[in-house]
C-alpha cells in the first residue's frame, strides 16, 4: 500500500514540476514499501540517497523557474527549501552513521509530511503564479 498517493489537487499547475512531485512521491514510496518488506540497510539506504538526490534535482528546477518568472516569494521559498534539504541531511547522516541503520515509523512519518506539506503547502502558494506564467 503506498504511503502517499498522486491526486490533481497535488498539482501545481506546471508538467515538469508536478512530474517531480509524482516522482519524489514515488521514490518515497519505494522507500516505505521497502522498509515494510524488511530490506536490508543498503536497499533502504540507496532508496533514502536517491530521495535526497531527486529532492536536489527537484529543488534546483523549481527555483530556476521561480527565479526566471519572477515570484515575488522566491527568496523565502528557497530558504524553505534549504531547511527542508538540512532535515533531511540530518537524517541521511544519522542513518549512515549507525552502527545497525534503522528507518522508524517516526522518520517514514516525517518525510510523508514533509514532502506533502512542501507540495500542499509550500509549493500550492506559487501555483497562481507559476500556472500563470507557464500558460504564457
Amino acid at each position: 500500500m503506498p504511503l502517499i498517493t498522486w491526486t490533481k489537487k497535488m498539482s501545481v499547475g506546471v508538467a515538469v514540476l508536478d512530474d517531480d512531485h509524482k516522482k519524489l512521491i514515488a521514490i518515497l514510496n519505494t522507500l516505505s514499501d521497502g522498509l515494510h518488506e524488511g530490506k536490508d540497510a543498503d536497499a533502504l539506504g540507496k532508496a533514502l540517497n536517491s530521495l535526497i538526490d531527486y529532492t536536489d534535482e527537484h529543488f534546483k528546477r523549481e527555483e530556476t523557474f521561480l527565479v526566471k518568472t519572477k515570484y515575488p516569494s522566491v527568496v523565502r521559498h528557497m530558504e524553505q527549501h534549504k531547511v527542508l534539504r538540512q532535515q533531511v541531511l540530518a537524517i541521511q547522516e544519522k542513518y549512515q552513521s549507525s552502527a545497525s541503520p534503522i528507518l522508524s515509523a517516526e522518520v517514514m512519518t516525517f518525510l510523508k509530511n514533509w514532502l506533502l506539506n512542501h507540495i500542499l503547502l509550500t509549493d500550492k502558494d506559487y501555483s497562481p503564479h507559476a500556472h500563470a506564467k507557464d500558460s504564457k
